[in-house]
C-alpha cells in the first residue's frame, strides 16, 4: 500500500510521457500494423520498446541526480551538441503540433457530428483552448488533467479490446492473401513502425524538462529509484496500449481487404466506422472516446513540451538560461508555438505531408546520435560513478544505437534509391 502511495505521489513525467507517446504512432501505426500484417507485427513493437528504453530512462536519471535538464547536459558536452539538438528540434517542431491538432480536430468532428465545420476552424479552436489552459494551469494543471484523462483512455481502450476479442476475428474475404513481409513497401513500414515506437528519440528531453518542473513545483525530488519506477510505469503503459491497438487492428481489419488511407484523419474515421460495424453501433462511444483521448492527450503534451524545449534551447544558446526558464517566457513559448502552428495550418496545409515527411526523416536518421548523446551525459562526471547506468543497461544502449543506425542507413538508402 505504501509503495502504491509513493508511485501515485510521484506520478508526473512518466504519465506525461505515456500521454505524449500514445498518439499517431499508436492509433495509426499500431492499428495499421495489425490490420495489414497481422500478429507478426507484435515482434517489432516489443523490440522497439526494449531497445529504445535506455534513451528515455537516461533523461530521468540525469535530471533526478543533477537537478538539471538533459539539454543542459548537451551544452556541458559542448556547444556542437546543443546546436545539433536545436536543429533537430526546429526540423521536427515546425509542422508536428499543427498536424497533431488537425488529427485531433478531425476526431472531434467525428465524435460530435460537426460535419459542416471545417477541420481548420476546429483545430484553431483547439489551439486557443490549449494555449489558455497551459498558460493558466501550467505544468500542474497538465499533470492533474492527465491523471484523469489517461485512466479514461486506458479503460476505454481496454473495454474496446475486450469487446473486439469477445466478438472474434472477422472472416477473411475470399482469396485473401497476406501481404509479403519482405518486399520494399513492407520493410519500409516496419522501419517506420520501429522508428516511431513508442515515440521519436529526441522527445526524450521532454521527460527531463517535465522532471525539472515537477521538482521545482513540489520543492523536492524523489529518490532515483522512485523516479525511475514512475517512469517505468508510464513506459510499460505505452507498450501495453500499442499492443491493444495491434489486437484491435488484427481482429477487425486483417483479411478484410479494406484499403486503409495514408491520411491520419481519414484513417481514424475508417477505423471507428469499421469497429462499430464489427462490434455494433452501441460500442461507438468507447471507440470514439479512445481515439479522441489518445490524440488530444498527445496534442496537449506536445504543445507544452515543444514550448519548453524551444525556450530551454534559446536560453542556453543565449547564455541566459535562468531568465528563459521563467513563467513569462514559458507563456511566450506556448503562444509562439500556437501562432506558428496556426500559420502552418492555414498557409502550408497543402504541403503538410511533405513537411512531415522531411521532419520525420531527419528525426529518424539522427535518432542514434541523440541516443548516444544521452549516454554520454549519464556516463559523464556530472553523475557520481555509483549512480551511472549499470553494465547491462549500457550494453542494451549500444545494441539500440547499432540497431537504429543500421535501420537509418537502410531507410536512407531506400528513400534515395
Amino acid at each position: 500500500m505504501l509503495k502504491l502511495k509513493t508511485i501515485l505521489k510521484n506520478l508526473g513525467p512518466g504519465l506525461l510521457f505515456a500521454s505524449m507517446a500514445i498518439g499517431t504512432s499508436h492509433l495509426v501505426l499500431s492499428t495499421k500494423a495489425g490490420a495489414q500484417y497481422g500478429w507478426l507485427m507484435i515482434i517489432p513493437i516489443i523490440l522497439a520498446n526494449i531497445l529504445k528504453y535506455p534513451f528515455f530512462e537516461f533523461c530521468i536519471r540525469y535530471t533526478n541526480i543533477t537537478g538539471k535538464s538533459i539539454i543542459e547536459g548537451y551544452r556541458n558536452r559542448g556547444k556542437g551538441y546543443l546546436w545539433l539538438y536545436a536543429f533537430i528540434t526546429l526540423a521536427t517542431s515546425l509542422a508536428t503540433p499543427a498536424a497533431l491538432c488537425s488529427v485531433t480536430a478531425g476526431l472531434l468532428i467525428n465524435l460530435l457530428g460537426l460535419e459542416n465545420v471545417s477541420i481548420t476552424i476546429v483545430a484553431l479552436g483547439l489551439f486557443i483552448f490549449n494555449t489558455i489552459i497551459l498558460i493558466i494551469g501550467k505544468y500542474k494543471f497538465l499533470e492533474t488533467t492527465l491523471k484523469f484523462l489517461i485512466p479514461i483512455l486506458f479503460a476505454a481502450l481496454l473495454v474496446t479490446t475486450i469487446l473486439v476479442i469477445n466478438k472474434g476475428a472477422i472472416t477473411p474475404v475470399t482469396h485473401f492473401e497476406p501481404p509479403k513481409i519482405f518486399n520494399e513497401l513492407s520493410v519500409l513500414f516496419v522501419i517506420t513502425l520501429i522508428g516511431w515506437m513508442p515515440t521519436a528519440v529526441e522527445a526524450s528531453s521532454w521527460l527531463s524538462l517535465w522532471s525539472v518542473e515537477k521538482y521545482r513545483i513540489d520543492g523536492t525530488k524523489p529518490a532515483l529509484k522512485d523516479a525511475l519506477q514512475e517512469f517505468k510505469l508510464g513506459y510499460l503503459l505505452t507498450a501495453i496500449l500499442a499492443i491493444f491497438f495491434l489486437i484491435i487492428g488484427c481482429m477487425t481489419l486483417y483479411g478484410s481487404g479494406t484499403e486503409l488511407s495514408g491520411n491520419a484523419i481519414t484513417f481514424a474515421d475508417q477505423v471507428i466506422n469499421l469497429f462499430t460495424t464489427h462490434i455494433g453501433d452501441w460500442a461507438y462511444v468507447f471507440i470514439a472516446v479512445s481515439a479522441f483521448a489518445t490524440m488530444y492527450s498527445t496534442c496537449l503534451t506536445n504543445h507544452d513540451a515543444t514550448a519548453r524545449v524551444s525556450m530551454d534551447i534559446i536560453g542556453l544558446l543565449a547564455d541566459e538560461h535562468k531568465k528563459f526558464s521563467g513563467k513569462k517566457y514559458y507563456a511566450i513559448g506556448i503562444i509562439a508555438i500556437a501562432i506558428i502552428s496556426i500559420i502552418v495550418l492555414y498557409a502550408l496545409s497543402a504541403n503538410m505531408g511533405l513537411i512531415l515527411a522531411v521532419a520525420t526523416t531527419i528525426s529518424f536518421v539522427l535518432a542514434p546520435i541523440v541516443g548516444y548523446m544521452n549516454l554520454k551525459n549519464v556516463m559523464s562526471k556530472d553523475l557520481p560513478e555509483n549512480l551511472r547506468p549499470k553494465r547491462r543497461l549500457q550494453l542494451l544502449t549500444y545494441a539500440g544505437i547499432i540497431f537504429l543506425s543500421l535501420l537509418s542507413v537502410y531507410y536512407g538508402w531506400m528513400l534515395i534509391s
